[in-house]
């Protein structure tokens, strides 16, 4: 099984400051629409495909792969990634929330296995050894944060 973590400052020295209710935003459009944070191409189809009172359903393309992913929100804190179909399967977590400074962090983490892969196996090694690195998730955070700046400076939220 893949287990990943990495956690990063909402607000790093030099950044435009983020408030809450901003970087929930952003995370929420994100998970509504992964086309508008990866690099271009990365994700061809990104669509909702069914929405209720407690989760909603995205159907996407990542790197050539189709997948369908059930979403939980609990507002303004935790963005919960259930891989339904797909290569991966388990859990991808984004979460808000305050370090022992009060200072707003962003968090990303997962459980994951490779279907159809040996459990702990050379795949999945690999792949615990890229969310891991410096290019890994921790990247993906700042580029995430990166984004909403963004699009809060267009006027978008």
């Amino acid at each position: 099984m893949i287990h990943s973590t990495a956690s990063v400052p909402v607000n790093p020295a030099g950044e435009t400051r983020l408030t809450r209710e901003q970087a929930w935003k952003g995370l929420e459009l994100k998970a509504r629409d992964a086309r508008l944070f990866l690099p271009p191409g990365l994700c061809t189809r990104c669509d909702v495909t069914e929405s209720s009172a407690t989760h909603f359903v995205r159907e996407a393309t990542v790197a050539g792969a189709d997948l369908r992913e059930i979403i939980t929100l609990e507002p303004a804190s935790k963005v919960t990634f259930f891989q339904a179909t797909g290569p991966r399967e388990g859990a991808i977590v984004n979460e808000l929330f305050e370090d022992e400074e009060g200072e707003l962090q962003l968090r990303f983490y997962c459980y994951l296995g490779l279907r159809g892969r040996q459990p702990g196996g050379p795949e999945e090694q690999v792949e615990q050894a890229q969310f891991d690195s410096d290019t890994g998730y921790k990247a993906a955070l700042r580029s995430t944060l990166k984004r909403i700046r963004e699009l809060v400076g267009e006027g978008g939220f």
